[in-house]
């Protein structure tokens, strides 16, 4: 899972943990958004804000949260790799793995891994 972390956070922020992105609604280097941090927080039952984004540990932990909430093995599409699966939900929400928008960030992650 660290590698699949470490790719990205190179797509999203180079590691920049200052990083803001999306017209100012996206922190850290993670690139997260204000709803995915609320979304994490009530899953891990934590008291993130969204300025917790910023610290990179703090990051993870909120990825990891989300991820945990939605990407449990029998949520994933048929033939869909783990990674790819967790990429795409980071990347359009619950239901980003079955988005067809989130194909091409998907490819971006798989350059890194």
């Amino acid at each position: 899972m660290i590698k699949l972390i470490l790719a990205i956070i190179a797509v999203e922020s180079g590691g920049d943990p200052k990083a803001i992105g999306d017209g100012g609604d996206a922190f850290g280097i993670l690139q997260i958004h204000s709803a995915y941090v609320q979304d994490a927080a009530a899953y891990a039952k934590a008291d993130w804000t969204h300025q917790d984004a910023f610290d990179p540990e703090k990051a993870v932990d909120i990825f990891t949260a989300y991820m945990e909430r939605y990407c449990g093995d029998s949520r994933r599409p048929e033939g869909m790799s783990r990674e790819e699966f967790i990429s795409r939900t980071h990347n359009g929400g619950p239901r980003g793995a079955y988005k067809d928008a989130t194909l091409r960030y998907w490819e971006k992650v798989r350059r890194h891994l």
